[in-house]
């Protein structure tokens, strides 16, 4: 008992100020709400004041403890709604069609955006590395821990697709192999229900009950979003001293232009010429998205929140909104699979002075794509991406373990060009389907708050 006291008393002495300034700044949050101050601005706010205070904590090193457990149990609870989410989700919106062709346009579709948005973004990665050289002049000593991922063998990646056991893969966590077995679930229901109708109804009405009550759930956790980005970027910002910026500033500085780039002009160029929708209002309102998703760096934490803007603000139908956007969570990854792995392999030639000629781009911008299918599934797909990248161009490893240092800070700005190539791609299927109300699109009055009714 003695023990458990004296850690709880250690606790407060050297958490209370992370304590303190939580509680003040989740009350002038809960006022602003109170006052109807809308969401997006109540998450610029957090995600600002979250800014300031890690910057001053850092400076007098006070400990963080407290914020970050914060911004952790937030986390906590989008991770809880994540598997069901998903698995809800997918079902509906396939087992709703009545025709597998119109399954089979929609999912080619789709795969066809993610596939060929993220070979762009290789192009943009390479060229603005190779103009950048980030690599130039720096000296770095590989950490002596640093241990190569292991890259998955491709008769393992088939195999870590196929759900074998779904109960065993949804409390795992694995999200691809439950997404499967929804589509070969839901597959049945329809080619069931064309036959006999009456025998799939009362499974139709749990299933539309369950995303009823899961977009409720849904809509309790995204008002907690505010405080959760708060949380996390307090945390993230007093983490990383100016030392470090400086130290591997240059790859920071490329990536992030690499990323503004093909977010303005690929998504924005996209969104102008193929929806024909212009583009500040497009990005006026995903601003949700991207706060949550950089603050968060996960596609499956910002997929909620990333629902409701998709449906509530771009108006796509929730039928394609639902397919599309676990799937995004799951395999689009522009940056991770596309930007990243073209700059870090540009670095690690620079740094090892091992040169790349012509045919070594081809091969970077094609292997980005083909590992940005292979990686669907795995933990830390950027680091798995770029081990295949680097082993394809025959770099050395070691260049990955040089820019883990700053690696969650570029994750930020990734994650958030992920989710955004997520809802660009839900436009642009819902438009060519005629699934995009476009007069709803074009009305103000939605920017300031995620409508919170039920999809």
């Amino acid at each position: 008992m003695d023990t458990i006291d004296n850690n709880l008393l250690s606790a407060i002495q050297t958490n209370w100020h992370g304590f303190v300034v939580s509680i003040v700044v989740f009350a002038a949050l809960f006022l602003l709400a109170r006052r109807r101050v809308g969401f997006g601005a109540r998450v610029l706010t957090g995600l600002g004041i979250g800014l300031i205070v890690g910057i001053i904590f850092q400076q007098l090193e006070l400990e963080t403890k407290a914020i970050s457990t914060f911004g952790s149990v937030y986390i906590s609870l989008i991770r809880m709604l994540v598997v069901p989410l998903v698995f809800v989700l997918v079902l509906n919106s396939i087992a709703s069609l009545t025709n597998l062709e119109y399954l089979r346009k929609i999912g080619i579709k789709t795969f066809a955006w993610f596939l060929g948005t993220t070979g762009i973004a290789a192009i943009i990665g390479l060229l603005i590395a190779l103009l950048f050289n980030p690599g130039e002049g720096i000296q770095q000593e590989v950490p002596a821990d640093f241990a190569a991922r292991e890259i998955p063998t491709f008769s393992q990646v088939i195999l870590d697709l196929v759900p074998s056991n779904p109960v065993n893969e949804a409390a795992n966590g694995k999200v691809v192999p439950l997404l499967i077995f929804a589509i070969f679930l839901a597959v049945a229901i329809i080619k069931v229900g064309s036959r006999k109708p009456e025998a799939v109804k009362p499974l139709r009405d749990i299933i539309e009950s369950l995303t009823v009550v899961l977009h409720q759930v849904v809509k309790f956790i995204i008002r907690l979003t505010p405080y959760g980005v708060f949380a996390l970027i307090a945390a993230i910002s007093a983490r990383y001293g100016w030392e470090t910026l400086q130290e591997l500033g240059s790859i920071i500085i490329t990536s992030y232009v690499a990323m503004i780039i093909h977010f303005v002009l690929i998504f924005g160029g996209l969104v102008f010429f193929v929806a024909k929708v212009n583009p500040l209002r497009f990005f006026r309102k995903i601003y949700p998205t991207v706060t949550v998703a950089f603050t968060t760096r996960s596609s499956y934490a910002t997929l909620p929140v990333n629902l409701e803007v998709i449906t509530k603000r771009l108006h796509v139908s929730p039928r394609i909104a639902s397919f599309v956007a676990p799937l995004g969570a799951s395999v689009n990854f522009n940056a991770c699979g596309g930007i990243w792995p073209a700059i870090v392999a540009v670095f690690t030639s620079q740094v090892f002075g091992v040169p790349l000629g012509a045919t070594d781009y081809i091969v970077l911008v094609l292997v980005s794509i083909i590992s940005s299918i292979g990686v669907a599934g795995v933990p830390g797909p950027a680091v798995i991406s770029t081990t295949v990248v680097l082993t394809a161009l025959g770099l050395p490893l070691e260049g990955i373990a040089i820019v883990a240092g700053v690696e969650a800070l570029i994750d930020m700005g990734r994650t958030a060009v992920n989710a955004t190539g997520t809802a660009v791609t839900a436009l642009l299927v819902a438009n060519s389907e005629g699934e995009f109300d476009r007069e709803a699109f074009n009305r103000d009055g939605d920017e300031d708050e995620i409508a919170l009714g039920a999809i």
